[in-house]
C-alpha cells in the first residue's frame, strides 16, 4: 500500500487529487497540508511512503521541506508538483532529494502514474521537462547550474548575510565563502559587486 501525503497551498488542487485517487486500491492518503511546516508534522505523525509537494508554499517551501524529509526519513519518496518548469527549480528539488518532478498542468492520470513509479524506487519526470539539461553536482558548473552548497550560500546572501556570517552558519571558512561567491558570479555570468545579491533576491522570491 502506498501511504501518500500531499502538500499544496491551493486546497482545490488537493481536493482534485484526493477525489481522483480515493478509489485506487493501492493508495491511501494519510494526510494533506497547505504549507511546508504542516507537511513536516504529517511526516512525523503519519509516516507516509510517498509525498507530493509543491515548491512554493508558506512557512517552509518545498525545497527545504524535501531536504528535511530526506535527512530524517531517507526512505520516503518525494514527488515535486509545480508550475515551474525552469531547470534551476527542478535541479534544486533533485539536489534536495526528490525522486521525480511533475507539472501542475499534467493530467491526474499522469500524476497517478508518477506516484506509482517513484513508489517502486524509480524516477519520474514530466514529459515536458528536458532531462538532458539536468546535471549532477559534479557537472553543474559546466551547465551554468549551482551546486547544493552554492545554493545554500545564495539563500543566505538573499537574507542579507555577510561572508563572515555565512561562514559561521555553515561551519566553513570565510575564504571558502568568498571563493564560492566568485565562482557563482562566473557561472551565472554576473558582473559587479551587487549583482549576486540581486540574483539571490530574485531567485528567493521566484521559487518560494
Amino acid at each position: 500500500m502506498i501511504r501518500l501525503a500531499i502538500a499544496e497551498d491551493h486546497q482545490s488542487l488537493i481536493d482534485g487529487i484526493k477525489l481522483h485517487l480515493e478509489f485506487e486500491d493501492d493508495i491511501s492518503i494519510v494526510g494533506t497540508a497547505n504549507d511546508g511546516e504542516a507537511l513536516l508534522d504529517i511526516i512525523e505523525k503519519k509516516q507516509p511512503s510517498v509525498v507530493i509537494t509543491d515548491i512554493r508554499m508558506p512557512k517552509v517551501d518545498g525545497i527545504e521541506a524535501t531536504r528535511c524529509i530526506k535527512k530524517t526519513h531517507p526512505d520516503i519518496k518525494v514527488l515535486a508538483f509545480s508550475m515551474f518548469d525552469q531547470i534551476e527549480a527542478i535541479q534544486q528539488m533533485l539536489d534536495a532529494g526528490a525522486s521525480g518532478y511533475i507539472l501542475k498542468n499534467s493530467s491526474l492520470e499522469e500524476v497517478l502514474h508518477a506516484i506509482r513509479t517513484i513508489a517502486k524506487g524509480d524516477t519520474y519526470f514530466d514529459a515536458n521537462i528536458n532531462t538532458n539539461a539536468l546535471q549532477s553536482d559534479d557537472t553543474s558548473k559546466k551547465k551554468g547550474l549551482l551546486t547544493k552548497r552554492q545554493i545554500e550560500i545564495l539563500e543566505l546572501i538573499a537574507l542579507g548575510k555577510t561572508s563572515r556570517e555565512i561562514a559561521d552558519e555553515l561551519f566553513i571558512g570565510i575564504h571558502t565563502v568568498d571563493t564560492h561567491r566568485k565562482n557563482m558570479a562566473r557561472i551565472l555570468g554576473l558582473k559587479g559587486k551587487g549583482e549576486l545579491m540581486r540574483y539571490a533576491l530574485e531567485k528567493k522570491y521566484k521559487f518560494k
